[in-house]
């Protein structure tokens, strides 16, 4: 219904951009956040959910439940982002430790039992390996009937960073990203494409860094872990929204350009594993014309984004929300 806002559950694997993600949907207005699943991505799931735990805390949110989740992909060994998001996945600032307690029931139970109890279809927005979504889709298909749209942050059209195609999210669990592409309800893929493009200005970074409110403080110190190019004076670096930049898209999904594509998701061994093919083609090519057509799953794929927009939105929402 309108003016209502999104029922909104995060799966994620705070993660410095997690957590500026976490910060922005307890903070927003529009959103209402349900729960948060863990996974192992960034950073092993323990250190997930305290991270999660943390930024909750931080952020003044309300009872959100927390669940802990898959600590694997569904074939290979975890591999972490350590090198990205410090040694404890949250830049290594030294936070104390949460006071929040994980919920009792473990990530894909706490999934179904939130979308299913929602009034309303929920918007799922992954921000993280898609282990626990996977897992979700295949022990509890149905669901799907309570599922509004599914916004994930993974993928890329032309460059990875994981790889020279495969963006990590999708890299580390391609199997699981291969599930999610079947789940059969509308999907929003947020790739690197957009990802890597929406800044926040070092002197705003700078504002955050020294506000006296905590979750504000807080998105300051993580903008400022993740600079968006170095900076030779070291202390006025622009600092990347990253995961963020899927939830503010889910907020206001004008500030977003995106076109219905075929997608799949490279499964096999070698250089490409993970990647997302993303076919922009405006016609079948010869592949196709001598019988190697393939089932494709239409994502509407993230290929503009109004980059003011939602720096503006973003610092608005969590200064003042």
């Amino acid at each position: 219904m309108a003016g209502l806002p999104i029922p909104v559950i995060i799966d994620c694997d705070t993660g410095v951009d997690d957590a500026l993600a976490l910060l922005f949907a307890v903070r927003h207005p529009g959103i209402d956040l349900r729960a948060v699943t863990c996974v192992a991505g960034n950073t092993d799931v323990d250190g997930v959910v305290r991270n999660t735990l943390t930024v909750l805390e931080r952020a003044g949110a309300g009872d959100v439940p927390v669940a802990r989740g898959a600590e694997r992909p569904l074939i290979e060994a975890a591999r972490s982002a350590r090198h990205v998001h410090g040694t404890d996945g949250m830049g290594d600032l030294g936070l104390p430790a949460p006071t929040r307690r994980p919920a009792d029931v473990d990530a894909v139970t706490l999934l179904r039992r939130e979308i299913l109890t929602s009034p309303r279809p929920v918007t799922l927005v992954p921000t993280a390996p898609l282990t626990n979504i996977a897992l979700l889709l295949r022990t509890h298909p149905e669901v799907t009937r309570n599922i509004e749209r599914i916004v994930f942050m993974g993928g890329a059209v032309a460059t990875g960073n994981a790889t020279p195609v495969a963006e990590f999210n999708v890299w580390h669990d391609p199997e699981a990203a291969a599930i999610l592409l079947t789940a059969g309800v509308p999907i929003t893929m947020y790739g690197l494409d957009v990802f890597q493009r929406v800044v926040v200005p070092g002197a705003d970074v700078r504002r955050l860094r020294a506000s006296a409110e905590p979750g504000a403080r807080l998105a300051g110190d993580l903008l400022a872990h993740r600079p968006a190019a170095p900076d030779p004076d070291g202390d006025d670096a622009d600092g990347g929204l990253g995961d963020a930049g899927a939830v503010c898209a889910v907020a206001d999904p004008v500030g977003l350009t995106t076109r219905r594509l075929p997608v799949e998701v490279s499964l096999a061994p070698g250089p490409t594993r993970g990647q997302t093919v993303v076919d922009r083609r405006p016609r079948p090519g010869e592949a196709e014309i001598h019988g190697g057509g393939r089932e494709q799953a239409m994502v509407d794929v993230a290929l503009d984004v109004d980059v003011a927009r939602y720096v503006k939105l973003y610092l608005e929402t969590v200064v003042t929300g």
